[in-house]
């Protein structure tokens, strides 16, 4: 659909609902998914510990609730290995895997647009003092 049809078939809609990309940014850009995600694409299969130290901030609550939502989204797949101790083991899946692209798209315009954002913040900043 071209740009100006999406305007015409959205005129009047509650922007929330016209807007194609909202629920997957809901589900994608949450806090912490981006992280979590972004670990597992790139550590491959980890224990909670695992994820833990790599995403410093997190707390253990939080990381428990984001893996069983990313589980609940299809994005990570949990394996539970009945041993003593018992292990359970978290991976991107394979939907997971699918948003690759769309990470390696966000850090290059990361690299090449996020110190303009800086700059902009700072001059907007010393206008507004």
């Amino acid at each position: 659909m071209a740009v100006k049809d999406m305007r015409a078939a959205t005129a009047g809609t509650d922007p929330e609902v016209a807007c194609p990309i909202g629920p997957v940014v809901d589900i994608v850009f949450s806090r912490w998914t981006t992280p979590i995600l972004w670990s597992l694409h790139a550590h491959g299969r980890q224990r909670f510990v695992e994820l833990e130290r790599r995403i410093a901030r997190i707390t253990p609550k939080v990381l428990t609730q984001r893996l069983r939502q990313l589980e609940r989204d299809g994005l990570v797949v949990r394996t539970y290995h009945a041993e003593v101790p018992p292990r359970v083991e978290y991976e991107i899946s394979e939907l997971g895997r699918s948003l690759a692209p769309l990470f390696a798209h966000l850090a290059e315009w990361s690299a090449g647009n996020l110190e303009k954002v800086e700059r902009s913040r700072h001059e907007y900043d010393a206008d507004s003092a």
